[in-house]
């Protein structure tokens, strides 16, 4: 699975990030090869999924036996590939940290995008939740019927959701960070739960400086503890890969993957799958999440040959993307844009 946390590796923009060379990537999907010793619930030739601390796009990966979960029978590689990081990330900042209740709203940003879409469908099984969206408008018509209420991202949502909603809504999904921040804090409804779990836009078109680091965060208003006491208001952060490998939750995340593919096999919930790529096109494939162009999940499968200029099928074709159509064979010494170095 190809994520926006690793374009965000990618650019340097996470805390201690890994000494290069690396392998990057954090879900993956595939065969069971080989078995450690004590393993016991997988045989050789299960086919499994599988979050990996960093290694995910590889050809063979190793990870402990806590992160691996058997695929339903019916469930394809690709859509494998596609469930663990946003579907998980989905289910616990709305039941485990936002306590989703039926009648609740909820506004999520990048609605197009593979947690998007996750959430979406997760809302769906809840009675009465109104789900509030901003998305790219070219995505519009694809997603429109996954979402109540769906807005420009560029467009002054904060007053679009005030107009139907004049109090507001119960809880708020920020991946972009920024001026969001306090745009999604001032839209909560008393006890309503503001989750942070990204910050994209922190990758930008530049390499990385700390004049473009550090412009995002003096975007985001400062949290007065008292203000949300006297708010009744709840800010929270949510980050799984953090909870997986760093805070030894891994048990806690086996138990939501049981529910989520007992949704699943319900026929409730089912991956968003964008597209396919070759590993050799991973740089096309990046530019397309840095554009905004894909609406799902973006694969990566070690058995797809390449295909050439299949990055210019995106909705939103970049000027440099353009150029290359003009330029074919000339690949290899030409950058898409400044982000792809």
């Amino acid at each position: 699975g190809l994520n926006f946390i690793d374009l965000m590796v990618r650019q340097g923009n996470i805390d201690n990030p890994p000494k290069t060379p690396l392998v990057p990537g954090f879900e993956c999907s595939g065969i069971v090869e080989a078995l450690g010793d004590s393993v016991k619930g997988f045989e050789i030739g299960d086919r499994v999924m599988a979050f990996v601390n960093y290694n995910a796009w590889a050809e063979v990966v190793c990870t402990p036996v806590e992160f691996v979960y058997k695929i339903p029978d019916d469930m394809s590689f690709s859509e494998a590939a596609a469930f663990p990081m946003n579907f998980v990330t989905a289910y616990m900042m709305l039941f485990e940290v936002a306590n989703l209740r039926e009648g609740m709203s909820v506004l999520v940003h990048s609605a197009g995008g593979g947690v998007g879409q996750a959430v979406a469908q997760l809302c769906s099984t809840i009675p009465n939740v109104t789900v509030f969206g901003t998305a790219s408008s070219f995505k519009h018509e694809a997603i429109k019927n996954s979402v109540t209420h769906l807005f420009d991202r560029n467009a002054d949502y904060v007053q679009e959701v005030k107009r139907i909603s004049v109090d507001g809504v119960d809880i708020v999904l920020d991946c972009l960070c920024g001026e969001n921040t306090g745009k999604g804090l001032s839209l909560l409804k008393p006890l309503g739960t503001y989750i942070l779990y990204g910050s994209s836009n922190m990758v930008t078109g530049e390499t990385k400086s700390f004049f473009s680091f550090a412009k995002s965060w003096w975007q985001v208003e400062k949290v007065n503890p008292i203000k949300l006491y006297e708010e009744n208001k709840v800010i929270a952060g949510f980050s799984l890969l953090n909870l997986l490998f760093k805070q030894n939750r891994g048990g806690l995340v086996k138990g939501v993957m049981d529910k989520l593919l007992n949704l699943y096999n319900s026929k409730k919930i089912k991956p968003v799958v964008d597209s396919l790529w070759a590993l050799e096109e991973v740089k096309e494939a990046m530019q397309r999440i840095h554009d905004r162009g894909n609406i799902g999940k973006l694969i990566l499968d070690v058995e797809k040959a390449p295909t050439p200029l299949m990055a210019n099928d995106s909705t939103e074709t970049s000027e440099a993307g353009e150029e290359e159509e003009d330029h074919e064979g000339d690949n290899e010494n030409k950058e898409r844009m400044p982000f792809i170095q």
